[in-house]
């Protein structure tokens, strides 16, 4: 019988370079989607898929994500005083979302070294990773969709989409046979080729489930460009031991981990949300210029 996934791993220990100079003093899996930081919506997620024990691997300069997901007992305070149940109600929810625990990666080395970090606090049982840089919207979890595929085929399993040709050099590009419409046995996960390079446009995003044998696979390899051990070296050789599957997962991504991708996920976030959708659809409607039929 399958093992129940419980222990999820959110690597948050990156530089964010992409979001320079602000980043300098604010990690960027706290820059906001309208008024929740993007790690937020990650850790709901990993909720909301059933987890109840989330590890967080964190870096100098990242303790205000602790700070976060901590009570504020002076803020508490005040929302008492003022008799704003409302935000009261918000605030302390945050602080009892789950049982979270943080684990410092002392330097940068790697996705791959970042999951290592958890190794002890996982032990011997399956475990999912979600990456803050990607936010999926879809009515049943990504991550509970992953969960799911593991429980049926007893493997680790990806998620995978179909990314543009442009972007092609930005991700672990899959090369696999198809089982069914959405599943697909993985022979191999080429990071960042060239699109000439590519075996496919199937491009593996920010949600895995993984068995432990990972944390193995990931020590026996060494160390690439800039002496950062890539988790796709590690994927390789756990599908070389276990096998492992790729799932065309439903839902729409975005991948906040750059400005654009961060800018439209805050405008479809936006125009979702009731309270400022007018506002915000006007000010579009009014920079957006409209082409005249000459005919």
């Amino acid at each position: 019988m399958t093992a129940k996934i419980r222990k999820a791993v959110i690597p948050a220990a990156g530089l964010g370079t992409r979001f320079l100079p602000v980043t300098k003093t604010m990690p960027k899996e706290m820059l906001p989607i309208i008024n929740v930081p993007a790690i937020h919506l990650v850790v709901e997620e990993a909720i909301k898929s059933g987890i109840d024990d989330i590890i967080i691997i964190t870096a100098r300069g990242k303790r205000s994500i602790e700070d976060y997901f901590d009570e504020s007992p002076e803020l508490e305070a005040f929302l008492v005083e003022t008799k704003n149940d409302h935000l009261l109600k918000v605030v302390r929810d945050i602080s009892s979302l789950a049982d979270i625990h943080y684990i410092r990666q002392k330097e940068p080395r790697g996705l791959g070294d970042a999951v290592l970090c958890a190794e002890r606090h996982i032990g011997n049982e399956p475990f999912a990773v979600l990456l803050g840089d990607d936010i999926v919207v879809a009515e049943k979890p990504c991550l509970q969709q992953l969960i799911e595929v593991f429980s049926q085929f007893e493997q680790s399993v990806i998620a995978v989409e179909e990314v543009p040709e442009k972007m092609v050099s930005s991700y672990g590009i899959i090369k696999g046979i198809p089982i069914n419409d959405r599943v697909i046995k993985i022979e191999d996960v080429v990071e960042k080729p060239s699109l000439a390079a590519a075996p496919s446009r199937i491009g593996a995003i920010g949600r895995y489930v993984f068995t432990p044998k990972l944390f193995d696979c990931i020590r026996e390899k060494k160390p690439g460009v800039g002496k950062e051990i890539q988790i796709a070296d590690g994927i390789n050789g756990l599908n070389e031991k276990q096998g492992v599957l790729a799932y065309r997962f439903i839902g729409t991504r975005y991948d906040v981990g750059n400005p654009a991708g961060y800018i439209c996920a805050s405008i479809d976030f936006a125009l979702k949300d009731n309270a400022i959708r007018s506002d915000i659809l006007q000010f579009l409607q009014s920079h957006i210029p409209t082409t005249k039929n000459e005919n």
